[in-house]
Protein backbone atom coordinates (compact mmCIF):
# COMPACT_ATOMS: atom_id res chain seq x y z
CA UNK A 1 0.00 0.00 0.00
CA UNK A 2 1.37 3.46 -0.93
CA UNK A 3 -0.22 6.86 0.43
CA UNK A 4 -1.92 7.37 -3.33
CA UNK A 5 -3.57 3.98 -3.07
CA UNK A 6 -4.70 3.88 0.87
CA UNK A 7 -5.11 7.64 1.59
CA UNK A 8 -2.84 9.99 4.18
CA UNK A 9 -4.73 9.29 7.36
CA UNK A 10 -3.74 5.46 6.66
CA UNK A 11 -0.08 6.02 7.28
CA UNK A 12 1.30 8.31 9.71
CA UNK A 13 2.49 11.64 8.49
CA UNK A 14 6.20 10.11 9.40
CA UNK A 15 5.74 7.53 7.16
CA UNK A 16 4.22 9.74 4.46
CA UNK A 17 6.91 12.47 4.63
CA UNK A 18 9.71 9.48 4.56
CA UNK A 19 7.33 8.08 0.88
CA UNK A 20 7.75 11.41 -0.41
CA UNK A 21 11.47 11.73 -0.29
CA UNK A 22 12.62 8.16 -0.90
CA UNK A 23 10.05 7.53 -3.73
CA UNK A 24 8.24 10.52 -5.30
CA UNK A 25 11.27 12.91 -5.00
CA UNK A 26 12.96 10.63 -7.12
CA UNK A 27 10.15 10.28 -9.58
CA UNK A 28 9.81 14.07 -9.78
CA UNK A 29 13.04 14.44 -10.67
CA UNK A 30 14.08 11.95 -12.95
CA UNK A 31 11.08 12.96 -15.12
CA UNK A 32 11.75 16.57 -15.02
CA UNK A 33 15.28 16.44 -16.03
CA UNK A 34 14.11 14.21 -18.91
CA UNK A 35 11.80 17.41 -20.09
CA UNK A 36 14.32 20.50 -18.82
CA UNK A 37 16.83 18.79 -21.32
CA UNK A 38 14.21 18.06 -23.86
CA UNK A 39 13.42 21.64 -23.78
CA UNK A 40 17.26 23.08 -23.49
CA UNK A 41 17.73 20.77 -26.72
CA UNK A 42 15.18 23.01 -28.89
CA UNK A 43 16.41 25.39 -27.69
CA UNK A 44 20.46 25.30 -28.52
CA UNK A 45 21.15 27.83 -31.16
CA UNK A 46 23.79 25.88 -33.23
CA UNK A 47 27.23 24.65 -33.31
CA UNK A 48 29.22 21.94 -32.26
CA UNK A 49 33.53 21.87 -31.08
CA UNK A 50 34.21 20.82 -34.55
CA UNK A 51 31.64 23.08 -36.46
CA UNK A 52 30.18 26.12 -35.39
CA UNK A 53 27.87 26.50 -38.40
CA UNK A 54 26.14 23.20 -37.09
CA UNK A 55 22.36 24.56 -37.28
CA UNK A 56 20.46 23.66 -33.40
CA UNK A 57 21.59 20.76 -31.60
CA UNK A 58 22.50 17.30 -32.53
CA UNK A 59 22.16 14.17 -30.14
CA UNK A 60 25.15 13.22 -31.57
CA UNK A 61 27.66 15.93 -32.17
CA UNK A 62 26.76 18.12 -28.88
CA UNK A 63 27.67 17.17 -25.34
CA UNK A 64 25.35 17.93 -22.65
CA UNK A 65 27.51 20.47 -21.24
CA UNK A 66 27.21 22.52 -24.88
CA UNK A 67 23.58 22.60 -23.07
CA UNK A 68 25.35 24.61 -20.18
CA UNK A 69 27.21 27.26 -21.72
CA UNK A 70 26.75 31.14 -21.45
CA UNK A 71 27.24 30.96 -25.23
CA UNK A 72 26.88 28.27 -27.93
CA UNK A 73 29.84 26.81 -30.30
CA UNK A 74 28.21 28.90 -32.80
CA UNK A 75 28.76 32.34 -30.84
CA UNK A 76 25.46 33.16 -30.15
CA UNK A 77 24.12 34.21 -26.87
CA UNK A 78 22.54 30.44 -24.95
CA UNK A 79 20.38 32.08 -22.21
CA UNK A 80 17.35 29.74 -23.05
CA UNK A 81 19.17 26.26 -22.86
CA UNK A 82 21.40 26.73 -20.47
CA UNK A 83 18.65 28.21 -18.30
CA UNK A 84 16.79 25.05 -18.27
CA UNK A 85 19.54 22.60 -18.76
CA UNK A 86 21.31 24.51 -15.83
CA UNK A 87 18.04 24.26 -13.91
CA UNK A 88 17.56 20.78 -14.71
CA UNK A 89 20.79 19.79 -13.12
CA UNK A 90 20.01 21.45 -10.28
CA UNK A 91 17.89 19.76 -9.41
CA UNK A 92 19.81 16.42 -8.74
CA UNK A 93 20.28 18.53 -4.84
CA UNK A 94 16.84 17.03 -4.41
CA UNK A 95 18.06 13.54 -5.00
CA UNK A 96 20.77 13.89 -2.74
CA UNK A 97 18.43 15.12 -0.12
CA UNK A 98 16.37 12.03 -0.45
CA UNK A 99 19.01 9.93 -0.03
CA UNK A 100 19.49 10.83 3.22
CA UNK A 101 15.88 9.76 4.33
CA UNK A 102 16.53 6.07 2.50
CA UNK A 103 18.28 4.37 5.01
CA UNK A 104 15.75 4.83 7.39
CA UNK A 105 13.84 1.97 5.35
CA UNK A 106 16.68 -0.48 6.05
CA UNK A 107 16.36 0.64 9.92
CA UNK A 108 15.30 -3.15 11.08
CA UNK A 109 18.39 -4.65 9.13
CA UNK A 110 21.61 -2.94 11.02
CA UNK A 111 24.03 -4.02 8.30
CA UNK A 112 21.85 -3.09 5.87
CA UNK A 113 21.21 0.23 7.51
CA UNK A 114 25.05 1.17 7.71
CA UNK A 115 25.82 0.00 4.29
CA UNK A 116 22.54 2.38 3.24
CA UNK A 117 24.17 5.25 5.07
CA UNK A 118 27.27 4.73 3.24
CA UNK A 119 26.17 4.52 -0.01
CA UNK A 120 23.74 7.51 0.61
CA UNK A 121 27.19 9.34 1.36
CA UNK A 122 28.36 8.61 -2.11
CA UNK A 123 24.73 9.61 -3.66
CA UNK A 124 24.94 12.95 -1.82
CA UNK A 125 28.04 13.70 -3.17
CA UNK A 126 27.43 12.77 -6.75
CA UNK A 127 24.61 14.67 -6.99
CA UNK A 128 26.09 17.84 -5.43
CA UNK A 129 28.73 17.28 -8.33
CA UNK A 130 26.19 17.09 -10.93
CA UNK A 131 24.74 20.37 -9.63
CA UNK A 132 28.24 21.92 -9.53
CA UNK A 133 28.14 21.02 -13.50
CA UNK A 134 25.40 23.66 -13.44
CA UNK A 135 27.13 26.23 -11.64
CA UNK A 136 30.57 25.85 -13.67
CA UNK A 137 29.48 26.70 -17.54
CA UNK A 138 32.18 24.66 -20.15
CA UNK A 139 32.54 28.24 -21.53
CA UNK A 140 33.49 30.05 -18.38
CA UNK A 141 35.07 27.27 -15.98
CA UNK A 142 36.25 24.94 -17.75
CA UNK A 143 38.79 22.80 -15.06
CA UNK A 144 36.46 22.79 -12.04
CA UNK A 145 33.42 22.12 -14.73
CA UNK A 146 35.42 19.06 -16.11
CA UNK A 147 36.39 17.67 -12.70
CA UNK A 148 32.56 17.59 -11.55
CA UNK A 149 31.38 16.39 -14.96
CA UNK A 150 34.13 13.34 -13.94
CA UNK A 151 33.90 12.62 -10.45
CA UNK A 152 30.16 12.53 -11.20
CA UNK A 153 29.91 9.57 -12.69
CA UNK A 154 32.85 7.96 -10.58
CA UNK A 155 30.99 8.10 -7.29
CA UNK A 156 28.54 6.56 -8.96
CA UNK A 157 30.21 3.15 -9.15
CA UNK A 158 30.72 2.72 -4.91
CA UNK A 159 27.28 4.70 -4.17
CA UNK A 160 25.60 1.92 -6.99
CA UNK A 161 27.64 -0.85 -5.42
CA UNK A 162 26.56 -0.17 -2.33
CA UNK A 163 22.50 0.43 -2.75
CA UNK A 164 23.16 -3.50 -5.32
CA UNK A 165 24.15 -5.16 -1.67
CA UNK A 166 21.57 -3.69 0.22
CA UNK A 167 19.01 -5.00 -2.26
CA UNK A 168 20.00 -7.80 -2.40
CA UNK A 169 20.14 -8.55 1.62
CA UNK A 170 16.70 -7.04 2.00
CA UNK A 171 12.54 -8.28 0.46
CA UNK A 172 12.53 -5.61 -2.41
CA UNK A 173 11.98 -7.93 -5.77
CA UNK A 174 15.43 -9.02 -7.08
CA UNK A 175 13.93 -7.30 -10.71
CA UNK A 176 15.41 -4.03 -8.99
CA UNK A 177 18.68 -5.57 -8.03
CA UNK A 178 19.24 -7.04 -11.57
CA UNK A 179 18.46 -2.91 -13.30
CA UNK A 180 20.96 -1.79 -10.57
CA UNK A 181 23.44 -4.29 -11.81
CA UNK A 182 23.15 -3.45 -15.08
CA UNK A 183 23.47 -0.04 -14.18
CA UNK A 184 26.58 -0.52 -12.48
CA UNK A 185 28.03 -2.59 -15.26
CA UNK A 186 27.41 0.91 -17.23
CA UNK A 187 28.78 3.39 -14.69
CA UNK A 188 31.89 1.09 -14.74
CA UNK A 189 32.56 0.95 -17.94
CA UNK A 190 31.91 4.20 -18.26
CA UNK A 191 34.95 5.37 -16.09
CA UNK A 192 37.25 3.15 -17.85
CA UNK A 193 35.99 5.02 -21.08
CA UNK A 194 36.90 8.10 -19.73
CA UNK A 195 40.37 7.17 -18.83
CA UNK A 196 41.26 5.84 -22.38
CA UNK A 197 39.17 7.73 -25.14
CA UNK A 198 40.25 9.97 -27.34
CA UNK A 199 40.34 13.60 -26.75
CA UNK A 200 37.28 14.81 -28.13
CA UNK A 201 39.02 17.83 -29.88
CA UNK A 202 41.52 15.73 -31.70
CA UNK A 203 38.74 14.47 -34.42
CA UNK A 204 34.95 14.68 -35.13
CA UNK A 205 34.89 10.68 -34.93
CA UNK A 206 36.10 10.64 -31.26
CA UNK A 207 33.63 13.48 -30.54
CA UNK A 208 30.80 11.52 -31.90
CA UNK A 209 32.37 8.25 -29.64
CA UNK A 210 32.29 10.63 -26.64
CA UNK A 211 29.01 12.60 -27.37
CA UNK A 212 27.29 9.07 -27.55
CA UNK A 213 28.90 7.27 -24.59
CA UNK A 214 27.96 10.30 -22.46
CA UNK A 215 23.96 10.23 -23.79
CA UNK A 216 24.33 6.67 -22.51
CA UNK A 217 25.79 6.84 -19.24
CA UNK A 218 23.26 10.20 -18.64
CA UNK A 219 20.18 8.58 -19.37
CA UNK A 220 21.16 5.10 -17.62
CA UNK A 221 21.80 6.85 -14.61
CA UNK A 222 18.17 9.03 -14.86
CA UNK A 223 16.67 5.54 -15.45
CA UNK A 224 19.11 4.03 -12.59
CA UNK A 225 17.29 7.05 -10.27
CA UNK A 226 13.74 6.05 -10.95
CA UNK A 227 14.18 2.51 -11.09
CA UNK A 228 15.38 3.11 -6.81
CA UNK A 229 12.52 4.66 -6.33
CA UNK A 230 10.13 1.54 -6.95
CA UNK A 231 12.64 0.04 -5.35
CA UNK A 232 12.24 1.92 -2.30
CA UNK A 233 8.56 2.12 -2.79
CA UNK A 234 8.60 -1.78 -2.24
CA UNK A 235 10.72 -1.92 0.69
CA UNK A 236 8.39 1.10 2.25
CA UNK A 237 5.49 -1.14 1.73
CA UNK A 238 6.82 -4.49 3.23
CA UNK A 239 7.94 -1.77 6.19
CA UNK A 240 3.90 -1.23 6.67
CA UNK A 241 2.93 -4.35 6.38
CA UNK A 242 5.42 -5.15 9.49
CA UNK A 243 3.90 -2.12 11.04
CA UNK A 244 0.30 -3.67 11.00
CA UNK A 245 1.05 -7.24 11.59
CA UNK A 246 3.19 -5.60 14.57
CA UNK A 247 -0.24 -4.28 15.56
Amino acid sequence: MTPDQGGVSAVSADDFWRYFWTVSVLRAVAIAFVVAVTIAMLCYPGGNIHNPDQIGYSFTHNFFSDLGGYTAHSGALNFFSAFFFNGGLFLFIGVGVSFLFVPRLFRADAINFRLAWLGSIFFLIGTLFFASVGLTPRDLYIDPHLFFALNAFRLMVPATLLYLIVILRSPIEKKYALVTLMYLCAVVGYVIFQLSATNAMESEAAMVTQVTMQKFIVFASVANIFALSFAFASQWAHNQLQADAAN
